[in-house]
């Protein structure tokens, strides 16, 4: 199942980029500038025996050439099918909802480091069927609170969208945690870079 979801990562997820370098020109805004503002997020679907629905979206402030930063917010369902002989011997339902902050510091114009510490609800139903047609179904519900820290590359692609890679990875490791014990790989498309 960790492969499984390294892969939906990689895969299915469209994850923010930040792709532009910001250059000044000779005015310089005071305040609030929108063309700063970053939007992205991530959108993913796998069906299957393993099926992921995941809507997370993201925004974010480009502070200077060097640092973001933003919020972000998830929410996925999950279901996770064994078989066993072509027998189904467990079902796994869960949802996932949570969200945290991001940073981002670029030490070159295509290349940054993130973090982004957050903290997610999940609720989960496990049934385990028996050989004689008897289920038996588990339910819980826990918080779980992840560090992820990586870094990424960037390039823009036309105007402000750009498109990135990213790895990261959960240096709490919280054996409850939705990214499991290993490397987080996004790719993806973002406006705002």
């Amino acid at each position: 199942m960790k492969h499984l979801l390294v892969c939906f990562f990689f895969l299915a997820t469209v994850q923010i980029a930040h792709a532009q370098y910001y250059k000044t020109d000779t005015l310089t805004h005071k305040g609030f500038d929108r063309s700063k503002l970053i939007l992205g997020g991530s959108v993913g679907l796998v069906f299957g025996d393993y099926t992921n629905v995941d809507v997370s979206p993201m925004v974010g402030y480009r502070f200077s050439e060097y640092i973001a930063a933003g919020v972000n917010v998830n929410a996925q369902y999950g279901q996770f099918t064994s078989r066993y002989n072509g027998n189904i011997t467990q079902r796994d339902k869960y949802t996932i909802f949570g969200g945290g902050v991001w940073g981002r510091v670029y030490p070159l114009p295509m290349l940054f480091v993130h973090i982004q510490p957050e903290y997610n609800f999940i609720s989960q139903n496990s049934t385990v069927y028996n050989t004689n047609d008897q289920k038996q179904t588990f339910k819980s519900n826990y918080g779980v609170p992840s560090l992820l820290v990586g870094a990424g590359y960037t390039q823009g692609v036309g105007g402000r969208v750009g498109i990135g890679i990213s790895i990261l990875y959960d240096v709490i490791q919280d054996n409850r945690s939705p990214y499991n014990n290993g490397l987080i790989y996004r790719a993806g498309v973002g406006l705002g870079f």
